[in-house]
C-alpha cells in the first residue's frame, strides 16, 4: 500500500492515538472471543451430541477455512479499500456473532454447526486484517508494539471464552450450560462492534491501497527475503493454533485424571491462552528495538521445547500448568513480529497482498496441526502427542537465521534486523 513518509508527517497528525489504538484492541478482543467460543465447550458438546475426536477438531478447523475464504474473498474484490475500516470490522463483528449464537438457539446436525462456525471465520476476516491495517496507519518506529497489541488483544479474545465456561454456573461441579457461553461470547462482540463506530479512525499514515494481485501476491515466495518471513510464521502457525485449541483440553483431562477441580482447569485453560499477550507486547517493544528475527528466533525456541515437554508433565496437574504457561507466552509472542517483517521487506506498494498471502497459507496449515493432534492422541496419548507440533518451531528457527544472514535483512526494525 502507498502511505506517506512517517518522518514528513509533524506531531499534531498523530493526535488522538492512544486513544484509538486502546479502542481498537478493547474492540478486536471483545470481536475474537467468537473464535474459541465452541472449541471452549468442547467437554459439553461431547456429553451432549457424542462428538468423534475428528468432530470437536473440526469446531475449530471450520472457522480456520472460513477465516481462510473470508480474507480471500474481501482481497479479491478489495472490499477492504472499498469499504471504510471501521464500518467493515463493525458490520462483519455483528454478522460473526449473529452466526454464532445460531448454533446456540437451535438444536442442528453437526454439519450445520460446521457451517455456522465456517460463516463465523469468514466474518472475522474483516474484523482482524482490517484492524492491522488501521493499527499500521498510526505507527512510525514502533509498528513491531502495535501490531502486537493488537495480536495481544486477539489472544486475549481468544481466551476469554475459557473464562466464560470458568464462571458459568455449574462450572465447579461438571459441565456449565454452554449455550450461555456462545451466548456471551456473541454480545461481547457485539459490545467490540459498537466500539469500533463510536471510536476507531484511520489513522495518518493512511493512504491508497493498491488492489490485490495473484502475481504480486506471489513474489512473498520468490522474493528470498520476503519467503524466508513467511517460513518462519509458516512454522509459527503450525504450533499455535493447535496449541490453542488442544492445550486447555489436555489440562481439563489432566485435572480430571488427578481428581482436581474442573473449574480450575478451565480457569487454566483461560491462563494459558491469554497470557500470550504479555508475550506479544514484550516481543513487539524489544523486536523494534533489538531486531526481528532475534526475537522470532528465542520465541520459536522457547515454544518449541514447551511443545516437546509439556506432554511429560500429564501426570501433574501443577508442572503442566507451569509449563503451559511458559508455552503460552511464548507461542504467540513472534506472531506479529512476522506481518511486520513481511510489511517491511515485500514491495512497498503490494503489501497488503503479502499480507493476504501469507494468512491464508498460515491459516490453513494451521487446519492441518489441528486435525492431527485427536488420531495422534489415540494412538500415543497426551504425553506424547505436542512433540508433533515441534517441527514447526524448528523450520521457523532455520528460516530466521537463513534470514538474518541476508543483507536485505537491514530493512526490518530500522535496521536492527
Amino acid at each position: 500500500m502507498n502511505i506517506p513518509a512517517a518522518n514528513s508527517l509533524s506531531d499534531s497528525s498523530f493526535s488522538g492515538k492512544w486513544k484509538v489504538i486502546a479502542a481498537l484492541s478493547v474492540a478486536e478482543l471483545l470481536a475474537m472471543a467468537l473464535w474459541f467460543s465452541a472449541s471452549s465447550v468442547v467437554p459439553q458438546l461431547v456429553s451432549e451430541w457424542s462428538l468423534t475426536g475428528s468432530q470437536q477438531a473440526w469446531l475449530t478447523m471450520s472457522v480456520q477455512l472460513g477465516f481462510v475464504f473470508g480474507a480471500l474473498l474481501s482481497a479479491l474484490f478489495s472490499v477492504s479499500d472499498r469499504v471504510p475500516a471501521k464500518t467493515l470490522i463493525a458490520v462483519t463483528t455483528i454478522a460473526g456473532a449473529v452466526f454464532n449464537s445460531s448454533i446456540a438457539l437451535v438444536t442442528p446436525s453437526f454439519a450445520i454447526v460446521v457451517f455456522l462456525r465456517f460463516l463465523t471465520g469468514a466474518a472475522l476476516a474483516g474484523v482482524y486484517p482490517p484492524g492491522m491495517k488501521v493499527m499500521a496507519s498510526w505507527s512510525r518506529k514502533d509498528r513491531g508494539l502495535l501490531i502486537g497489541a493488537l495480536v495481544g488483544a486477539l489472544t486475549v479474545g481468544s481466551a476469554a471464552p475459557h473464562l466464560l465456561n470458568a464462571l458459568s454456573p455449574g462450572a465447579s461441579d461438571g459441565l456449565p450450560p454452554w449455550r450461555t457461553v456462545m451466548h456471551i461470547a456473541s454480545g461481547f462482540a457485539l459490545i467490540g462492534a459498537a466500539i469500533t463506530l463510536l471510536f476507531i479512525k484511520d489513522g495518518p499514515l493512511t493512504g491508497k491501497a493498491m488492489t490485490f494481485t495473484w502475481r504480486k501476491a506471489l513474489e512473498a515466495l520468490t522474493d528470498k527475503p520476503t519467503r524466508l518471513a513467511n517460513f518462519g510464521y509458516f512454522g509459527h502457525m503450525w504450533e499455535v493454533y493447535a496449541m490453542w485449541t488442544w492445550a486447555p483440553i489436555a489440562l481439563i483431562a489432566s485435572y480430571k485424571a488427578a481428581g482436581w477441580n474442573l473449574q480450575s482447569a478451565r480457569l487454566a485453560g483461560f491462563a494459558v491462552v491469554a497470557i500470550g499477550a504479555v508475550g506479544c507486547l514484550l516481543a513487539g517493544y524489544f523486536a523494534d528495538k533489538f531486531g526481528r528475527t532475534r526475537i522470532c528466533i528465542v520465541s520459536l525456541a522457547l515454544s518449541g521445547i514447551c511443545s516437546v515437554t509439556a506432554g511429560f508433565a500429564f501426570g501433574s496437574p501443577a508442572v503442566l500448568t507451569g509449563i503451559a504457561l511458559i508455552w503460552g507466552i511464548a507461542v504467540v509472542a513472534d506472531s506479529a513480529q512476522f506481518s511486520a517483517a513481511v510489511s517491511e521487506l515485500a514491495d512497498p506498494n503490494y503489501v497488503g497482498s503479502a499480507l493476504t498471502l501469507q494468512t491464508g497459507i498460515g491459516f490453513l496449515i494451521t487446519i492441518v496441526s489441528i486435525g492431527i493432534v485427536p488420531p495422534l492422541m489415540d494412538i500415543m496419548g497426551w504425553r506424547y502427542v505436542f512433540i508433533a507440533l515441534a517441527p514447526g518451531p524448528i523450520f521457523g528457527i532455520v528460516s530466521m537465521i537463513r534470514l538474518r544472514k541476508l543483507p536485505e535483512s537491514r530493512k526490518m526494525a530500522s535496521g536492527a534486523r
